[in-house]
């Protein structure tokens, strides 16, 4: 199925082919579309998967979104089908190059085209087989792989250490700042929707409760800190995952169950970041980290593992601390509530706006030299 989006005229067009819609790589689509914005490209934006859908296709921001409609299990192994329908498309017009998120769409562009391929990786260890490595390297002279945060890039590159550094180049997540800020809820709302005290100083946490997460490390860091902190203190944690049950006892065995709650999932759960009074990121190597930029969005004071693309984004405009260290989290916890009013979150936004912003990315972008050469 094709959605369009009626357009004056097009010089060039650019293909953008997702394995999927789901978070997040939804809003990445939406991302690299923008890249493109006021300038006179057709943006051309492919799924894999997932049924057709209209608000998918608003979200997305191209100028026409393509629903191949596949089961995951058929764009396994060679992907012949997926190749074929690519080459239709392509024959359609002339476009300029290709953007292809993750390593499957990469696969299917570089084998139904010979075009440039900007391929995006969100992860890390996309290099760690062979026959990936094998397939990048047969293609090398028409291919960009671009890292969401520099530690994603420096993986990359000790996985291809003969790739030429402007082959290999980062360029990080982002959001759009205006349109994040008018989605927040007030403080009092956004606590009343949560079902959350007023009056109570609340350390906020969001993300899938899975060990990459480690949230473990976040609860024994809060009880350590709580005798410090006033009375009423809450630690909130907004999502789901396999390890629910196994955190909520913890709380339990840790005597702290009466200061934390576990939302479960959240829709649009950023709406209602305003209810937090700090914002506390434990994960295990991310590789990036899209919650911290909503959360500077929300003007939070943050606090995040030192370690992966989570501290890139928090370095120099809030509090690191040591990887599973709860304790060094707890004076990070404690020092937050002693300086509360005197947070970096001025500093943050700045950051946020020049480095992360969709208007700073798209700079960069385009004078990245295997683009501008293009």
């Amino acid at each position: 199925m094709q959605i369009g989006v009626a357009k004056g005229r097009v010089l060039l067009q650019v293909l953008q082919i997702c394995h999927c819609y789901y978070p997040p790589f939804l809003d990445c689509a939406r991302q690299y579309s923008t890249l493109f914005a006021g300038m006179e490209y057709k943006v051309v934006t492919v799924y894999l998967t997932g049924e057709p859908s209209e608000e998918v296709a608003r979200a997305t921001c191209s100028d026409e979104v393509i629903f191949l409609g596949y089961k995951s299990s058929e764009v396994r192994g060679l992907k012949l089908k997926a190749i074929a329908e690519i080459r239709k498309i392509l024959s359609r017009g002339e476009f300029k190059f290709c953007i292809a998120h993750r390593s499957k769409p990469t696969y299917v562009a570089l084998l139904a085209s010979k075009l440039p391929v900007i391929s995006i990786h969100h992860n890390y260890d996309d290099f760690d087989r062979f026959t990936r490595r094998l397939l990048v390297n047969m293609f090398r002279k028409r291919l960009l792989l671009l890292g969401v945060s520099d530690s994603v890039s420096d993986e990359m590159r000790a996985s291809l250490p003969k790739w030429p550094h402007h082959q290999i180049e980062t360029l990080y997540n982002r959001i759009n700042v205006a349109a994040v800020q008018a989605e927040f809820e007030p403080r009092e709302s956004a606590r009343a929707f949560l079902g959350l005290p007023q009056q109570s100083w609340i350390v906020g946490n969001v993300g899938r409760l899975h060990h990459d997460k480690d949230q473990a490390t976040l609860l024994r860091g809060f009880k350590l800190a709580l005798p410090q902190l006033p009375a009423g203190s809450l630690l909130v944690i907004m999502g789901k995952g396999p390890l629910e049950k196994t955190l909520k006892q913890q709380a339990v065995d840790l005597g702290i169950a009466a200061s934390v709650i576990f939302t479960g999932n959240v829709p649009n759960g950023k709406k209602y970041f305003k209810a937090f009074d700090v914002f506390a990121l434990t994960s295990d190597h991310e590789p990036f980290g899209m919650v911290l930029l909503e959360a500077m969005a929300a003007e939070l004071p943050l606090i995040c593992a030192d370690c992966g693309g989570g501290a890139e984004v928090v370095r120099d405009v809030g509090q690191l601390f040591p990887l599973g260290d709860e304790y060094a989290l707890a004076k990070c916890i404690i020092a937050e509530y002693a300086s509360r009013g005197n947070s970096q979150t001025a500093n943050a936004l700045h950051k946020l706006q020049g480095t992360f912003s969709d208007e700073a990315v798209r700079e960069r972008f385009w004078k990245l030299p295997f683009v501008s050469a293009l």
